[in-house]
Formats: C-alpha cells, structure tokens, sequence
C-alpha cells in the first residue's frame, strides 16, 4: 500500500516536473504580435505563414491578430496604439499610402538585413516605402484595381470587353436587362466600392484620371481636382447608382462587391486581385466563368488602375524589434510571397514571380498585370505627407456626397478644391 502511494507521489511528481519544465519553456518564448488584414483569404495565410515561422524558430510565438477590413478604420486604430506608444503590436500591415504619414513610429529595416533583398522588389514600392532614406515597410504584396467581367455572359449577349466607359455602361446595362428578363431581379450590371472610405478614393481616382481630370493634387504639390473632365467623371459614376449598380453600391466595400459578383449576380466587379482566387474555388458558382482586363478608359483615351498594396512594418515601440523585423522579412520572403499568390492570388512585389510557372498557371492574368503594375496611378500620398489621410478623407466624402444625391458634383469639388488648400496650403491650378 505504501509502495503503491509512493510510486503515485513520484508519478505526480514527474508530471509536475514536465509542466514546470513546459511553463518555463513556453515563458522563455517570444511573442511577436502581427496585426493583419482579414480581406478574403489574408487572415488566413497570414497565420499559415506565421505557423511556418514558428517550426523554423521553436523559441518565438508569433501571435496574428485580424483587423478591420476598411483601411480608413485600420489607420484610426493603429494611431491609438501609437500615439499611446504601445508594445503590444510589434509587426504592423500598413497600407502603400501611410508610410510618410507613420514614419516617425516605425523603425528602420534596413538596420535589420532588408538592404540585401530590397532590390528584389518594385523599386517604385521600396521608393515609397522610403522616408528620409529610412525603409519603414517592407513590400508584401501590390495591388491594381482590376476589372472582373463576366466571360460566359459576354459570349452569351454577343459582346465584347468593353474598351471605354461609354461602351462599359450600354454592354452593363444590355447584360442586366436580359438577365433580368430571365428571372432574375436580382441581376447588377455592375458592383464596386463606393462606401465613404479608402476604397471609394481608389474608384473615383481612377474614373477622374481615365478621364484626363489629374490625380486630385499633382505630384509637385497643385490641387488639380476642380476640373470639368473630373466633376464629368463623378457624375457618370453617380449615374450607375441605381440604374447598373445597386443602390445600395453606395455603402459597398471589397467584399461586398465580391460577395455579389461570386453568387453570380454581377455582370462586371472593380476589385483587387486578390478576388482572383476566390472566385476561381471550387466553392464559386462562377469558376471558370470569369476573367479579368484592364478597367475602361475615358477622356485620356486610356484606363486607370489605382496602385494599391500592402507592407510590413515594425514598431518603434516593439520590446523585440530584431525579432519582430525577422518576422515581417520572412513573411515578405519570395517563397512566402509565391505561396500567397498561388493560394489567394496576392499580387507579388518580388519582380521574378512574374515569371515563376507555377504562380502563372495558378493566375494567368499575373503576366499581363505586370504592366498594369508598372503605370499604375499613385495617390498623392507622399506629396501631402503627413495628411494624406485628411486629404483622402476630404475627397472620399465629397465624391460620396454626389453619389448619394446630397451634391452636385460642381459644388463638391468647388467646396472640396477649397478645404484641400485650407488645409495643404497648396497652390490651385490645372490638371
């Protein structure tokens, strides 16, 4: 009996002993935190990254966090926890447009290896992420603005893709009406982003550009919006709400537009790439149905594709900063980055996955988006540093205001060229 007691006091004293040993080991950790997007399959990815990280270096956790999908919400949540210095996030996804307005808060990679593999990448994206010579953000994917078309529907209606916005509304409104005739009312001509945030800046730019009306303040600081060829632009777009765009396109965001086209509903989608892959699932009721092309073109006689994308960068305040950079550098890896464009068609910032075969026959269109990358449309964020984000917020709301019926686009653009220079200081000139 006392040989039996005693062998359970030894028993439970092993066990102690390993959950000791465990605590302490997994007390010795690291823990690097990674705030991330959670738009379509980039939550995902991210923590299957993060997991391959880990097997490779046992002594780190690397914790993922999902953040909101609207960039405008992301950017208010990361100034809390910088203005209140916090360690609690040591890996940030920063949006292309925020490096000269978060510089002050993020550290330097070029201290931590990134000046071996920075020519791997776009030169135009390590350029922006540059500030004071300082890399603040370590290139993770691009991004264009992409137009999603119907192929079977094209074929059905004997159309063709359509080359200008004028072609683009009649082949929409053509598609919606038979589709609808069919049955089903439900039927869009067309879906997009047009909630007042980032995303409806992406859109508007690139109908205001495509259509000769500048790029809302040139790039040697002249505050170009208050045009004729843009306020036309605006107004055409304010036409589609209701007619070929739900009315309710006004409160849409990416995913929602997705939604709309994968179920099938949508004859035409402006999105980023990363719908590429989702829309191509086995789960789609449109795989194999669609493809992608260039969006139309207006005045300019050539279309418009905002540049877009999203990088790594590391907190000032992180208590593991050369840990915290190892981590960001390894998920922007070309092999890490190779997987994110097969699995959820990421567009790559490493210039030779352009040419990679397996990333091509995953996504097909990478090869002919590498030259839609290339003369992509820059927002004027490094222009208007540190306020693009006021800028943005001024134009978003202004162009939301003539969707909605609240403006017209003359008296929008008027009083928007006006608080643009309030608060810029810029000159006012032409396109």
């Amino acid at each position: 009996m006392r040989l039996n007691r005693y062998l359970v006091a030894v028993c439970n004293l092993i066990i102690a002993i390993f959950l000791i040993g465990g605590l302490a080991m997994a007390q010795e950790k690291v823990v690097i935190t990674v705030a991330a997007g959670a738009v379509g399959q980039e939550l995902e990815l991210t923590r299957e990254a993060a997991q391959r990280y880990m097997e490779a270096h046992p002594d780190v956790e690397v914790r993922v966090i999902d953040t909101p999908d609207l960039a405008t919400d992301r950017y208010g949540l990361y100034l809390q926890f910088f203005e209140a210095r916090s360690s609690d996030i040591d890996v940030y996804q920063i949006d292309v447009i925020w490096p000269g307005d978060l510089a002050e808060h993020l550290l330097d990679l070029y201290e931590f290896g990134a000046k071996e593999i920075a020519d791997e990448h776009f030169p135009a994206i390590i350029e922006n992420n540059t500030v004071d010579g300082r890399l603040v953000g370590i290139p993770w994917f691009t991004d264009a603005g992409l137009l999603y078309y119907r192929t079977d529907l094209l074929e059905k209606y004997g159309l063709e893709v359509p080359k200008t916005w004028a072609e683009f509304e009649e082949v929409a409104r053509i598609i919606q009406e038979g589709e609808r005739a069919e049955g089903n009312e439900d039927f869009w001509g067309f879906v997009w982003q047009g909630n007042a945030y980032e995303g409806l800046t992406c859109n508007a730019l690139e109908w205001i550009c495509s259509n000769g009306g500048g790029t809302i303040i040139s790039p040697d600081g002249v505050i170009t919006i208050n045009n004729p060829n843009a306020i036309e632009a605006i107004e055409m777009a304010a036409r589609w709400v209701g007619t070929i765009s739900p009315a309710g396109v006004t409160g849409f965001a990416e995913e929602d537009a997705r939604s709309l086209f994968q179920s099938g509903n949508a004859a035409f989608m402006r999105n980023w790439p990363y719908a590429y892959a989702l829309g191509q699932s086995e789960e789609s009721v449109i795989a194999g149905k669609f493809d992608v092309a260039s969006l139309p073109a207006g005045r300019s006689g050539h279309g418009a594709a905002t540049l877009g994308g999203w990088q790594l960068a590391v907190s000032k305040y992180s208590n593991n900063p050369e840990i915290a950079a190892d981590v960001a550098l390894f998920m922007a890896s070309p092999e890490e980055q190779k997987i994110r464009a097969i699995k959820g068609s990421f567009t790559p910032t490493i210039m030779t996955l352009y040419e990679d075969p397996e990333v091509l026959e995953s996504a097909p269109f990478f090869g002919t988006l590498y030259d839609v990358l290339i003369n992509a449309v820059a927002r004027p964020s490094t222009v208007t540093a540190p306020n693009y984000n006021e800028v943005s917020t001024l134009f978003f709301r202004a162009v939301h205001s003539v969707l909605t019926g609240a403006k017209d686009a003359t008296t929008a653009l008027e009083e928007l060229e006006l608080e643009l220079q309030a608060l810029t200081g810029f000159e006012i000139g032409e396109p």
